[in-house]
């Protein structure tokens, strides 16, 4: 993975996040932002997966219903956020649209993927910071307004 900063003023910074292949994109986006220090920020990607997992949630039973993608996909759309958790951590929400090579796509709460061959991520932090907490009847964290 290799980053830059291309932008920054008063509290707010912009920077480029490029994963290399074999990277798995969930974890690597989260280390970034916990050794940045983001609490507060969105990003967009694009780039491909030889393989990923996105899920859909299941409000009944509370968890992520897993939908496997295992073949090369492209990022069509990857968007997210970035808070800061209950244990002080950088707390990573994303979503993705990926597609296939027959044209179709699948979508959903993003859960993992490695990358292949690049995956370049934008990040925009804000100079407030967010927090995300868990919601016991939910079963999942939102982000506190």
């Amino acid at each position: 993975m290799k980053s830059r900063l291309v932008w920054e003023q008063a509290g707010e910074r912009t920077f480029v996040v490029v994963l290399d292949a074999g990277d798995e994109a969930f974890a690597a986006i989260t280390d970034f932002a916990d050794k940045n220090r983001l609490g507060g920020a969105s990003f967009s990607a694009i780039g491909a997966f030889e393989r990923a997992t996105v899920g859909w949630f299941d409000l009944r039973s509370k968890s992520y219903r897993p939908i496997e993608i295992d073949e090369q996909c492209e990022s069509l759309t990857l968007l997210g956020d970035i808070a800061v958790g209950d244990d002080g951590k950088a707390s990573v929400h994303m979503h993705a649209v990926l597609g296939l090579s027959d044209g179709t796509t699948r979508g959903g709460h993003f859960l993992e993927g490695i990358v292949r061959p690049t995956l370049e991520v934008t990040i925009v932090e804000t100079p407030a910071h967010l927090r995300r907490r868990r919601q016991p009847n939910l079963g999942i964290a939102l982000i506190q307004p």
